[in-house]
Parts: structure tokens; C-alpha cells; sequence
């Protein structure tokens, strides 16, 4: 089973469509998305169209629910350019979900709400975190998270698992590729080899910025340009 894993495409339509190449060569079986269609960038109708006709399965984002439950006023911009359906849509998206692979149990999830932002540089007991979960008064325990948020790929092992992040699409920080992650193993509890890989897809960033600089009404616009033109956080 070869599964790929992605998230944050923050309306960048540009690096979506490089990664969407990068995918067809790579050829997985399913497509996992981990959150955050929206927000950020320009594009953000034709990003979340994307991920509902490509992907198969899906989790929400923090700016998922925060545009879809129009919790923000200065978030207007992307309620215009997404319409009511849409917007159910990303308000209906499950906070987390889980997979079996090569006998290894992995949580998926974005990140927040269910977490805080969680970075390679954390803690291991701070990154532990994310393979325990409350259910119904108990503890469960997973092998292995995989999940986005933080726009930076990792791959960490830990104590009592592995913990991976996807990057971010289209709003990568450090290197400011579109990235995923791929796993391959065998689907099941029957232990087995398993893979993982970080796929990092070169983009025309000048081409996205340029977009979004003709958006005035774009909120944090400068902000956003400099983040997929350097890869450096800026707000």
C-alpha cells in the first residue's frame, strides 16, 4: 500500500499543480489529505476544489474551521471566494483519523485544534503527545503520528513511536518547495518493511507571488509573499 500524505495547500494553485504532477509520477494508491485547504493565499475556491476530486480521504485544518465557521471577520475575503457549499464542506471535516500500516498503528491528524503546533525542534515529550490519545476515559497509544500544521517535513523516531509531518504544499517554511509524504507498507496488522519518504517539488514561487500581489484585498498579502518567495515565517 503506497499512500501519500499532504496538507496546507493555503490557496496556492501553483505549487498545487506542481505537486499534482509530482503525484501522477509517483503513483500512489490513495491520497490522504491532513488539513488546511484554505487560507493564505489567492486560490482558495480552486485549492479546496482540488483536494475534494483528488484525495480520498480527509481531516480538518485550524484555518479550515476557522474560515468554514466564519470565526474571523478579517477573513472575508476567502468567504467571498468560497461560497456557502464550500464552506460546509470544510466545517464538516473530522479532526483525526487512523491507519494500519505494515502493523504499525498511525494517527493522522493536522495538528490544531487536536494539538498544539508541534515542530521537529520540540521536545520528545512534547511530540510524545501526539501518540496518546483520551478515548472514553482511557488512554490509547498509537506507533506512529503522521500529521501537518507546521509546514515543515520531518521525520523523527521517538521512544515509543515515529512521528512525521507532511510540509506544506503551498505554504512551506525552511525550504519553500511544495512538499508531501509518501508511506509504503503493507496494509494490515501483519508486520512488515515499511517506507517513508519526503517528496519536495520545486515550484515558480515568483509566479504565485505575482498572483497574490494582484490581490489587494488579500489579507497579510505581503506577508504571504515573503513566506513562499523565502520560506521565512513573516506575521
Amino acid at each position: 500500500m503506497r499512500i501519500l500524505f499532504l496538507g496546507d495547500l493555503h490557496g496556492n494553485m501553483v505549487a498545487t499543480e506542481a505537486m499534482e504532477q509530482a503525484i501522477l509520477d509517483a503513483a500512489p494508491d490513495e491520497i490522504w489529505f491532513l488539513g488546511d485547504a484554505v487560507g493564505k493565499g489567492p486560490q482558495n475556491a480552486e485549492t479546496c476544489d482540488w483536494v475534494r476530486a483528488n484525495c480520498h480521504h480527509f481531516i480538518g485544518g485550524n484555518w479550515d474551521y476557522g474560515i468554514g465557521t466564519r470565526s474571523f471577520p478579517a477573513d472575508g475575503y476567502f468567504w467571498n471566494q468560497l461560497g456557502e457549499e464550500r464552506m460546509a464542506w470544510l466545517r464538516s471535516l473530522p479532526e483525526e483519523d487512523e491507519i494500519i500500516l505494515s502493523g504499525i498503528r498511525f494517527r493522522l491528524f493536522h495538528g490544531r485544534p487536536v494539538s498544539p503546533l508541534l515542530k521537529v525542534q520540540d521536545d520528545a515529550d512534547l511530540l510524545s503527545k501526539a501518540l496518546m490519545k483520551d478515548s472514553n476515559g482511557t488512554q490509547e497509544r498509537f506507533g506512529g503520528a503522521v500529521f501537518a500544521d507546521s509546514h515543515r517535513p520531518f521525520f523523527r523516531t521517538l521512544d515509543c513511536g515515529y512521528i512525521m509531518n507532511t510540509g506544506s504544499v503551498g505554504n512551506s517554511m525552511g525550504v519553500p518547495n511544495a512538499h508531501a509524504l509518501i508511506l509504503e507498507g503493507r496494509e494490515g496488522n501483519v508486520r512488515a518493511p515499511l517506507s517513508a519518504t519526503i517528496l519536495s517539488v520545486p515550484y515558480d514561487n515568483q509566479k504565485a507571488a505575482d498572483l497574490a500581489l494582484k490581490e489587494d484585498d488579500l489579507p497579510h498579502r505581503d506577508a504571504y509573499v515573503r513566506e513562499i518567495l523565502t520560506g521565512i515565517y513573516s506575521r
